[in-house]
């Protein structure tokens, strides 16, 4: 079949136009937790566990809400009450390994960790190793051999380092972010602002001039009618400015019982508070940075 010159100048530059079409940016949730609940008797929760939740947040209704939800991808990160016992995380990211990765947690203080670490890595798509500064009783051997040797194997398998603190602990961890200044590390819900005092939290703030390998989740926002009635706004506008669109990521709003229309308005909620970016600024903190950080394709 031959084509008239105006036929092929017509389909030229629909081919272009088809081109130019701006891709979707994928909305990607870089903080959940599931829990197979405490009636469970496969995956039972560890024996030191500092909490316990009774209910399911299972993988299967994740992925149901996701889709109500509109969200492409999530990030299950390992929660305490498994400790560093995996199995249940592993169940969960087999659910479906293009949309779900995971965060893993292990402890210096145990001296095999890193070789924990490493054989976890190798059977399942992990992409971060967290690291606890919560709580005077739950700290990190800070400037000791063990946390160094484990912040080193995660960044020799390729992983980030993903650190849950409050502020008054951030000091801890500042010489590992420099030393190991190549391997991403996230810092979890805003740095805890309101676990800390204002000024006890710009030294996180600070960080983000002297360290460009940090990220910064955007999560745990709480709402302004509730404790510490701080807020929020001004808070969340400190870290855009600090971080900049191009170093955040969004995370939060699914758990047990959560509907898709919730877990949306959740998602909703948080962007709200990123009202000063553009729309396609907007779009890249709701996904598309997490989507290349984690390595989502599809």
């Amino acid at each position: 079949m031959t084509l008239s010159r105006r036929e092929f100048v017509g389909a030229s530059v629909a081919a272009l136009l088809a081109d130019d079409k701006p891709k979707r940016v994928p909305v990607v949730d870089a903080h959940v937790h599931c829990f197979a609940g405490s009636k469970d008797k496969d995956f039972p929760y560890h024996k030191d566990a500092p909490y316990k939740p009774a209910e399911a947040a299972t993988p299967k209704a994740l992925l149901e809400a996701m889709d109500g939800a509109g969200v492409d991808h999530a990030i299950i990160v390992h929660p305490e009450p498994y400790q560093d016992s995996h199995e249940y995380l592993e169940h969960c990211l087999k659910q479906d390994d293009k949309r779900l990765k995971g965060t893993c947690l292990f402890f210096a203080s145990k001296e095999d960790a890193p070789k924990k670490l490493a054989a976890l890595a190798k059977k399942c798509s992990v992409v971060a190793l967290r690291v606890h500064a919560y709580a005077p009783e739950r700290q990190p051997p800070f400037g000791k051999p063990e946390l160094k040797a484990l912040w080193k194997q995660a960044a020799d398998l390729g992983l980030a380092v993903q650190i849950h603190f409050e502020p008054r602990y951030a000091p801890g961890f500042e010489p590992y972010v420099k030393e190991f200044a190549k391997t991403t590390v996230i810092i979890d819900h805003l740095g805890r602002p309101f676990q800390g005092t204002p000024k006890e939290h710009k030294v996180v703030l600070d960080w983000a001039g002297k360290y460009k390998n940090l990220i910064m989740k955007v999560s745990s926002l709480p709402e302004p009618e509730k404790y510490p009635h701080r807020k929020i706004a001004p808070v969340v506008a400190g870290v855009i400015e600090a971080f900049g669109w191009e170093r955040l990521i969004y995370g939060g709003g699914w758990g047990a019982g959560v509907s898709a229309k919730a877990y949306k308005a959740e998602r909703e909620r948080i962007a709200g508070y990123l009202g000063r970016l553009s729309a396609d600024e907007r779009a890249a903190v709701l996904g598309g940075n997490a989507a290349k950080l984690f390595g989502f394709t599809s």
